[in-house]
């Protein structure tokens, strides 16, 4: 594996394997038989011009915040967008919800191997600063810069870390190569473009540098089936998804690969990814999950109004309706013997190339763009389905008669047809052969986009 930067001893790979790790996404979660029940009839709480840069200062237009149904969310300025709260309540959820992520990863903060020696870390998102304060406690050392469009953030906090009003969705003001570690998590629901989100970290890391992304499904499930599609639970997912329709950002970031799709196209090598479960309470039999799930109900539970009043609110819910689905939530999370309920985890962490070798591989992947396209009923084709590849060769570094060659031989004569236009060529392929030869372009490490065309 490539030496990060800057180049001293590094830590080990922190992929949680240990036995008291959490399961992958593959595997069953073992439920406890002797289970506490919770009893507690909770009585809920009562309902209730654009910058040039990303980066501002905490001005008045910031403050000022939105009020849904009683709770403050963050103000409309500019394309920021988060959905849920930004008030002491939520804060506190998402505090529990750090050391959930932490139990998760054996106590780790991190699972890309960085230097122990490490200068210079960006945490964007970073909410509350919980994650960038441990992080700045361990590595004193370390510069360590937090970002987040909110300024909700503590006053007192080590002296090597300091936090900036950030929209990450806007083009960052750090200079190229400045960073050794970029670290985002939870940004679900925020982010109208990953691969522009991703091309940004890119860009501000050092080479050798790593970044690292987090991300929970909001789709609640389980093994035992004991999360029913029409329950509270197994609406959950399904609200937050119909909502993303009408905020333009995807919530099905885990379910659409997204994190790793984005990294690639990025340029990042060296990616590696960890598929979890977490659990939603303390049903699991095994003692270490058992502790994540009672943070996961004490999370689920603490502030679910402000979790949900956003996208609720959004698709157009009353205050009433809001009330009693919340209730309902509360009282099936907290029900451990009938119900089961765990969310995907999703981590992955990759490098900035090092090398001229490596980087020139990566300019040769993003100068070289493969389109698929699959066209109906076009009278100058034979058949009713052709695929069309058109590869533009903008750079002139691909040698297009080979190109052409190698499909030849690969599909034969009569699957492959060509048109030259330009530093392009077209190719049209029966329809048999897209899926191959899409695979056998992204093997190659280049940028491929499948679009129907009717």
């Amino acid at each position: 594996m490539p030496a990060s930067s800057p180049k001293s001893q590094k830590s080990a790979p922190r992929s949680p394997t240990s036995s008291r790790s959490v399961p992958n996404a593959t595997q069953t979660i073992e439920v406890d038989t002797v289970v506490e029940e919770d009893e507690e009839d909770e009585v809920d709480p009562g309902l209730g011009a654009d910058a040039e840069s990303s980066t501002a200062s905490i001005t008045s237009s910031i403050l000022h915040y939105r009020t849904i149904n009683g709770r403050t969310y963050h103000s409309e300025r500019g394309n920021a967008a988060y959905w849920g709260s930004n008030d002491e309540r939520q804060s506190e959820a998402m505090d529990i919800a750090h050391h959930m992520f932490t139990l998760a990863q054996d106590g780790e903060l991190h699972l890309a191997p960085l230097d122990k020696d490490i200068q210079k870390v960006l945490d964007i998102g970073c909410g509350t600063g919980i994650w960038a304060i441990d992080f700045a406690d361990k590595f004193p050392g370390c510069e360590v810069i937090g970002t987040d469009i909110s300024p909700i953030q503590p006053s007192w906090v080590p002296p090597n870390l300091k936090f900036e009003i950030e929209d990450c969705n806007q083009d960052w003001t750090f200079p190229p190569d400045s960073f050794d570690y970029v670290h985002i998590r939870y940004l679900v629901g925020c982010i109208p473009d990953w691969n522009q989100l991703l091309e940004q970290a890119y860009k501000v890391l050092k080479p050798g540098g790593w970044v690292e992304t987090y991300e929970a499904s909001p789709t609640i499930e389980s093994d035992d089936d004991s999360v029913k599609l029409d329950s509270a639970m197994g609406q959950w997912g399904p609200t937050f998804i119909k909502a993303s329709k009408v905020i333009g950002n995807t919530f099905t970031v885990i379910a659409d690969d997204l994190q790793k799709k984005a990294v690639e196209n990025a340029g990042f090598t060296d990616i590696n990814q960890w598929n979890s479960k977490l659990p939603l309470n303390p049903f699991p039999k095994d003692p270490h999950l058992k502790e994540i799930g009672q943070f996961g109900e004490l999370f689920s539970t603490q502030d679910t109004e402000g979790l949900v009043n956003f996208v609720a609110n959004t698709l157009g819910w009353s205050p009433q309706e809001v009330h009693v689905y919340i209730a309902q939530f509360r009282k099936e999370i907290r029900d451990r013997k009938n119900h089961h309920p765990w969310i995907k985890l999703k981590t992955v962490w990759a490098q900035k190339p090092t090398s001229e070798g490596d980087m020139a591989n990566i300019n040769r992947a993003h100068k070289l763009h493969v389109s698929i396209s699959l066209i109906k009923k076009i009278k100058m084709f034979k058949t009713d389905n052709s695929g069309v590849l058109r590869v533009i060769d903008n750079a002139g570094i691909v040698n297009l008669e080979a190109l052409i060659a190698d499909l030849e031989k690969t599909h034969g004569q009569g699957k492959v047809s060509f048109i030259h236009k330009g530093s392009a060529v077209i190719a049209t392929i029966e329809t048999e052969a897209l899926a191959e030869l899409e695979a056998v372009f992204e093997d190659m490490g280049f940028m491929v986009s499948t679009e129907p065309r009717s």
